[in-house]
C-alpha cells in the first residue's frame, strides 16, 4: 500500500511543490485548504487529477480532526500559514490563531487520532528576528521581531513539546526565505521579478520598493520541499535550519534581475519609504550545516539561478497571458 500524505496549505507556492515530489514518489496525497475553491487551484492545476483537497481550518479542531480522519495519512506537512509579514502585522490575533493555536490543533488532533503519524510544522528564519549570532543555526537564540516569528515560534515550542512528551515523530524546519516562480507577487522577490516583466514588455514604466539594503538568505522553494521530506524519512524526528548559507541584499536581487532582462535598474526603481516594515529582522543567513551532515540535504539552485528563473518565467507568462490577473495566493 502506498505511503500517504496529508498537505495543509497544499495551494500555497511550497504546498505545490511539495505534492508534486510526493507524488514522484508514489505516495497518495491529500491536501487541506480552508477555501479550496476551484479557481485557487492555480499552483496544483498540472496534478490536481491526482490529489484531492479536503476542507481544514486552522481555527476549527473539529475540521482538522475530519480531514485527518477522512485521509488516514502516514505524514502530515503543516505549511498552513499567511507568509506575508506585513499581513501578520495588520492582524496579529489572526496570525496568532493560525500559525500558533493553529499548529497546536493539529498536533492534539493528531495525538487524539493516531500518534504514530509524523508530522512536520513549517518553522521559519523569522524566529531569529533581531540576530544574536551569525550565521544563525538550531542553537541560536531565538528572538523574533513580528507578530509572525512570535507565531511561528509558539509553533515551534508546541512542536518539540508533544514530540518529548508524547513520543510523536515531529520536526520543526527553520526555513529561510525560499522562492520560485509560484511565489506570491506581494513578495519582494516576485514583485521584483514580476516588474522587471512588466517594464521590459512595455506594460510598466518603474518599480517601487522600500529598504533595498535588506539581506537575506534566499534559496528555491523545491529544493526547500525535498529537506521537509528527507526529514519525516529520519529515523529519529529532530530540529533543523533549511539554508543556503549565502546572503544577498535586495539590490543584489534587482541588478540580477533587471541584467536578465536587458536592463538598468536603476533606470527603473523607486524607493517608497512607507514600504518599508516597522521592524526588521537584521542580518538573516542560515548555517544548516546540521540537515547537511545528518540527512544529506543540500540546495541544488544558486541565487542568480533563482532569480533568472522567476524573471524568464514572468517574462514567459505575460507574453502569453499580457491580459490576465497573475496568479496570487
Amino acid at each position: 500500500m502506498p505511503p500517504r500524505a496529508l498537505i495543509t496549505g497544499i495551494l500555497g507556492q511550497d504546498g505545490s511543490y511539495l505534492a508534486e515530489l510526493l507524488l514522484g514518489k508514489g505516495y497518495e496525497v491529500y491536501g487541506a485548504d480552508h477555501n479550496p475553491k476551484i479557481e485557487r487551484f492555480g499552483r496544483i492545476k498540472n496534478i490536481q487529477a491526482r490529489i484531492k483537497v479536503l476542507y481544514a481550518d486552522m481555527g476549527d479542531a473539529e475540521s482538522i480532526d475530519k480531514a485527518i480522519t477522512e485521509s488516514e495519512p502516514d505524514e502530515i506537512y503543516n505549511l498552513a500559514a499567511r507568509s506575508l509579514i506585513k499581513a501578520a502585522w495588520d492582524q496579529p490575533v489572526h496570525a496568532a490563531d493560525l500559525m500558533g493555536l493553529g499548529t497546536t490543533r493539529l498536533l492534539e488532533s493528531v495525538r487524539k487520532i493516531n500518534p504514530k503519524m509524523r508530522v512536520f510544522n513549517a518553522s521559519s528564519a523569522e524566529v531569529f528576528g533581531r540576530v544574536q549570532e551569525i550565521p544563525q543555526k538550531e542553537t541560536t537564540p531565538f528572538n523574533p521581531r513580528s507578530p509572525y516569528g512570535v507565531a511561528k515560534l509558539y509553533a515551534f515550542f508546541m512542536t518539540k513539546n508533544y514530540r518529548e512528551s508524547f513520543n510523536i515523530h515531529c520536526a520543526s524546519g527553520i526555513l529561510f526565505n525560499h522562492e520560485s516562480p509560484r511565489r506570491s507577487p506581494e513578495f519582494v522577490t516576485r514583485k521584483i521579478t514580476l516588474g522587471v516583466a512588466k517594464i521590459k514588455l512595455g506594460l510598466e514604466k518603474e518599480l517601487f520598493l522600500g529598504n533595498i539594503q535588506a539581506k537575506r538568505d534566499w534559496g528555491f522553494a523545491g529544493d526547500y520541499v525535498r529537506a521537509m521530506w528527507m526529514m519525516l524519512q529520519a529515523d529519529e524526528p529532530n530540529d533543523f535550519v533549511v539554508a543556503t548559507g549565502e546572503s544577498h541584499s535586495v539590490q543584489e536581487l534587482l541588478q540580477i534581475a533587471f541584467e536578465r532582462a536587458g536592463l538598468n535598474w536603476e533606470d527603473h526603481v523607486q524607493i517608497d519609504s512607507s514600504l518599508i516594515r516597522p521592524s526588521d529582522p537584521d542580518y538573516l543567513v542560515g548555517d544548516s550545516t546540521r540537515i547537511r551532515e545528518t540527512l544529506g540535504w543540500k540546495p541544488t539552485i544558486t541565487f542568480s539561478e533563482l532569480v533568472e528563473m522567476m524573471v524568464d518565467a514572468d517574462i514567459a507568462d505575460l507574453k502569453k497571458n499580457p491580459g490576465r490577473r497573475l496568479l496570487k495566493k
